[in-house]
C-alpha cells in the first residue's frame, strides 16, 4: 500500500499534536545500524514521553498514511530500525525518553518497565531488590527493552530461564490507529481470551509499539560455577550436555559450544583476552552453573568432569577458581563476534536446529561451504537451546570484499540446508528487512497467510515499519 512520505509538512502538522520538543530531524545514530548494511534515508525522528504521546502519533501517522519505524537502542542485525534510502520517508518513533523502572514487587518476583528502560538498567534494578532478571546478550548496556521485546531476543541463558517472551507477563501497547492496550498486568495466570502479549512479542513493530512490559524475576543462584571442557566435536557435547542435566536438572544457565577458529581469530584481532588453554582445542563448551543455598558449583562441576572423562565425552577441562577468572572464560565467548567483525565475514547466518540435528549439519554444511569455495567457518553459539551463529569467511591474505558476489550464493545454501533439516533461518534475530525473502521461501504457507491477514486487520493502511518481517504478496 503507498505512503505517504514523512516530510516537513506532516511534521509540522505532527508537532502541533505533541509537546515542543518531541519532534526533531534524525541524527546520524538512527540512520545507521551494527552491519553497516544499510544507511537510512534522512528523516524525522519523535521522542515521546508518555504511551498518550505514542499513541497521538500514530492516529497522527495513520489519518496521513505515513509509515513509522520503532526505534529501541538501534542494536538489532537484521535491518528492522533502518528505512533504506530510495523508499518512502517513515516516522522514527524513538521510545528513549520512556525508560522508567515503573514498579519492582520482589515478593511477586516482577518488574514493570518501560520501553526505553534499557537491558542492564533493568537487570540492576533487579539485583537491588536480590532478583534476577535473567536476559543476558552482548549488547545489554544499549539495548532497550522494547526493542528486546519486539524481536523476541535470547542471549546466553535461555537454556533455563527462556527467550524473552518467556521472562513477560504483560505489556502496555499502543496500536496502530491510536488505541493504547492496557495489559499491563502481573498475572501469572489469565486465560481471557486472545493473548495479545505474545502476538506483540516477536512482531518486530509491524503490529503497534510496545511502551511498557511487565517481567518476570527470578531468585539468584546462591552459587555460581564456570568451567571450561573440551570435547570431540557436537555430538561429544550434546552428550555432555545430556550428562550434565542428569547430573544437574535445571541448574545448568548457559552451555556453549566454541571451535577453535573462535580462538584463532581472538589471537589474530583481540590479543588481550586471555587464551584459556595452552594448545587450541578443536571444540570446546562453557558451562555456566547456578546452584540452590549450601550446594558447591565447582564440585558439581568437578563430578561431571569426571564422569564425562570416564565416558570418553571430554579430554581437558578449566573450573573456574574465581570470579575473574568466571569472567576470564566468558570474554572468550562474549568477544568472539568482535573478532568476528574485524576479520570481516563474507556471511553471518543466525540459525536455530533440532538438537540431535547439530552434529549432522556441522559435517554437511562444512561440505556446502567447500563446494562453493575455500573458506573458514567460525561456528558457535547456544548449543543448549539449538541456536548456532554460523559465520563464512575469506582464507588467510584473502578480504571479504573479494568474495562479495557470493554472499547470497553462501546465505542460500545453508539456509537450504538448514530448512532441508528441520531448523529455522532466523533463531534469535528476528527477521526485519534483511531476511523477509527467507520468510517468502521457507515459510510454511498457512502461517504466512494468517501473518498477512493479522497484518491486515491490525494495520490496514500498512504505516507499521513498512517492509519489515511480512513478506508482500506477490503477483
Amino acid at each position: 500500500m503507498p505512503h505517504s512520505p514523512a516530510d516537513d509538512r506532516f511534521a509540522e502538522t505532527l508537532a502541533q499534536a505533541l509537546p515542543e520538543g518531541r519532534l526533531r530531524r534524525a541524527e546520524p545514530r538512527y540512520l545507521e545500524e551494527p552491519r553497516g548494511l544499510w544507511t537510512g534515508a534522512p528523516a524525522w525522528v519523535a521522542r515521546p514521553e508518555s504511551a498518550e504521546e505514542v499513541a497521538a502519533i500514530l492516529r497522527a501517522c495513520n489519518a496521513a498514511r505515513v509509515g513509522v519505524v520503532p526505534y529501541g537502542g538501534g542494536t538489532g542485525l537484521v535491518g528492522g530500525q533502518i528505512v533504506e534510502a530510495g523508499q518512502p520517508s517513515a516516522l522514527i518513533l524513538s521510545l528513549e525518553k520512556m525508560n522508567a523502572i515503573r514498579a519492582v514487587y520482589p515478593e511477586e518476583n516482577v518488574l514493570i518497565a518501560e520501553a526505553g528502560a534499557i537491558l542492564a538498567d533493568v537487570q540492576a534494578a533487579a539485583r537491588d531488590v536480590d532478583r534476577l532478571f535473567p536476559l543476558s546478550l552482548a549488547s545489554e548496556g544499549s539495548a532497550r527493552i522494547g526493542g528486546l521485546l519486539a524481536t523476541n531476543a535470547g542471549g546466553v541463558n535461555v537454556l533455563r530461564y527462556g527467550n524473552t517472551r518467556d521472562l513477560v507477563l504483560g505489556l502496555e501497547a499502543v496500536l496502530p490507529d491510536g488505541q493504547i492496550w492496557h495489559g499491563l498486568r502481573r498475572l501469572r495466570k489469565d486465560n481471557t481470551g486472545y493473548d495479545l502479549r505474545h502476538l506483540l512479542i516477536g512482531a518486530e513493530g509491524t503490529l503497534g509499539v510496545i511502551t511498557a512490559a511487565s517481567l518476570k524475576l527470578s531468585p539468584i543462584p546462591a552459587g555460581t560455577g564456570t568451567a571450561l571442557m573440551v570435547v570431540d566435536g557436537p555430538g561429544a557435547a550434546l552428550k555432555l550436555l545430556s550428562l550434565a542435566r542428569s547430573q544437574m536438572g535445571e541448574a545448568i544457565s548457559a552451555f556453549e559450544l566454541m571451535q577453535r577458529t573462535g580462538l584463532d581469530f581472538l589471537a589474530e584481532t583481540v590479543p588481550d583476552v586471555r587464551q584459556p588453554f595452552a594448545e587450541r582445542p578443536d571444540w570446546f563448551v562453557l558451562i555456566e552453573v547456578g546452584l540452590a543455598k549450601g550446594l558447591d558449583p565447582a564440585e558439581a562441576l568437578e563430578q561431571l568432569f569426571a564422569e564425562a572423562l570416564e565416558q570418553g565425552l571430554v579430554s581437558d577441562g578449566l573450573i573456574a577458581q574465581s570470579q575473574a577468572q568466571a569472567d576470564d572464560f566468558w570474554a572468550v565467548r562474549e568477544r568472539i563476534p568482535e573478532a568476528n567483525r574485524l576479520i570481516g565475514a563474507i556471511a553471518s547466518h543466525d540459525i536455530s536446529l533440532p538438537l540431535g540435528a547439530i552434529p549432522d549439519f556441522v559435517i554437511r554444511g562444512r561440505e556446502v561451504i567447500a563446494g562453493l569455495g575455500a573458506f573458514r567457518i567460525n561456528c558457535f553459539g547456544h548449543l543448549g537451546d539449538g541456536n548456532l551463529h554460523y559465520n563464512i569467511f575469506p582464507a588467510p591474505g584473502r578480504s571479504r570484499k573479494e568474495h562479495a558476489k557470493q554472499r547470497e550464493d553462501i546465505k542460500r545454501a545453508l539456509h537450504d540446508l538448514v530448512h532441508e533439516m528441520g531448523g529455522s533461518v532466523s533463531a534469535e534475530h528476528g527477521i526485519g528487512r534483511l531476511k523477509v525473502g527467507d520468510m517468502e521461501r521457507y515459510g510454511d504457507p498457512a502461517k504466512l497467510w494468517a501473518m498477512r491477514s493479522i497484518k491486515d486487520a491490525l494495520d490496514p493502511n500498512g504505516i507499521m515499519n513498512p517492509g519489515a518481517v511480512v513478506p508482500p504478496v506477490s503477483g
